[in-house]
This record gives structure tokens, sequence and C-alpha cells, in this order.
């Protein structure tokens, strides 16, 4: 079994081989993160402008590689960790959680989407104790938040389907309208 250091190499030189793959290493198991479609990136800039809009001084970044050890030793790659701007100055490839107010999954359309984002990473960063885990499940057209992380779990779950306001809570605080999600979702 790997530990958290030779995941971290291994993840470099995969890096160097094929920009193509992103590898996560989540409970214990090195997972390959597909790259994100079109879609996909415009659910994560819409989600960029909600944030920033919200407060001028968070910023949602994309793929900011977190190491989500607080649950088990892992490094986890989320579609976006939103964070007050300025949060992961002076930090390497993979950041501590601290300071992460949230983070984000869009589903791919993988074979593996469904343990990743809906089983092992809500696990890994309520573990990790980010305090809202938001979910854009691109398969059932729903947002799923989770929140109030505890023992490795979040306690919280709301889930709407699109076209519903979801309030995502503290310390995010946002009332977030999915209707503009089903432009997005094929």
């Amino acid at each position: 079994m790997l530990n958290q250091e030779e995941f971290e190499e291994l993840a470099r030189m995969a890096d160097r081989v094929n920009e193509a793959v992103r590898l996560e290493f989540i409970e214990g198991r090195v997972l390959e993160k597909p790259m994100p479609d079109g879609d996909h990136d415009t659910i994560v800039e819409w989600l960029t402008r909600v944030c920033i809009q919200s407060r001028s001084d968070w910023w949602l970044y994309p793929d900011r590689g977190l190491r989500i050890d607080g649950y088990r030793q892992g490094n986890a790659r989320p579609d976006g960790s939103l964070a007050v701007t300025g949060t992961f100055a002076g930090q390497g490839e993979w950041a501590s959680p601290d300071g992460v107010l949230m983070v984000v999954e869009v589903t791919s359309h993988d074979r593996d989407t469904h343990a990743r984002d809906h089983v092992e990473k809500p696990r890994a960063y309520a573990g990790a104790g980010i305090p809202v885990f938001l979910l854009v499940d691109r398969d059932s057209c729903e947002v799923k938040v989770h929140s109030e992380p505890e023992g490795g779990r979040y306690t919280r779950q709301v889930v709407v389907p699109y076209g519903k306001t979801v309030t995502l809570p503290d310390p995010v605080g946002i009332e977030l309208d999915t209707e503009p999600l089903k432009d997005w979702t094929r």
C-alpha cells in the first residue's frame, strides 16, 4: 500500500508523462480523475462567479490539490475549493484543507463517478473537516449539499432537483438558484 509521500511522487510522474491524467489518493486507493468536458467546466465557472459575487474576498480554486488526511491519509483534487483569496499562498501542489469553506464536485460521465463522488469523497471531505460539500450530479439532475461534518461523515444532506433554490449553509451562506444547471447537463 502506498503512503502519502509515495502517492505524491507517483502523481508528479504521471503529470510529466501524460497531462490528460489526474490522480487522487482516496481511502488508500489511487484513483484516476477523468478530464472534464465543456459543460463540466462551465458549471465550475458559473459557481465561481456566484461565489465571488457573494463575497469579493472568496475564490473557488479549480482542481486545487488537497491533503485530506483528517479521515484517512489521502490527496484529492476537488473540482472547486472555496476559500478566502490567498489561502493557498506559499503551499505546494498538495495543500492543507484548513481554511476551505466548501468543496465542489461535478459528476463526470464515467463508470466510477458514483463510488468516487457519492461515497468516497464525501467521507474523505467530512473526515478532513471541510464544512460544506456541494455535489452537482449531472446524472440525476440534482444538487446535493452535505454539511455538518462529524465522525468522518456529513450528518446533514439536502437534495434538490435542478431548477430549485438551495441554501449553502454556513460558513458559505449563499442562496443558490440551480436553474442554470439545466443548460449544462446532457
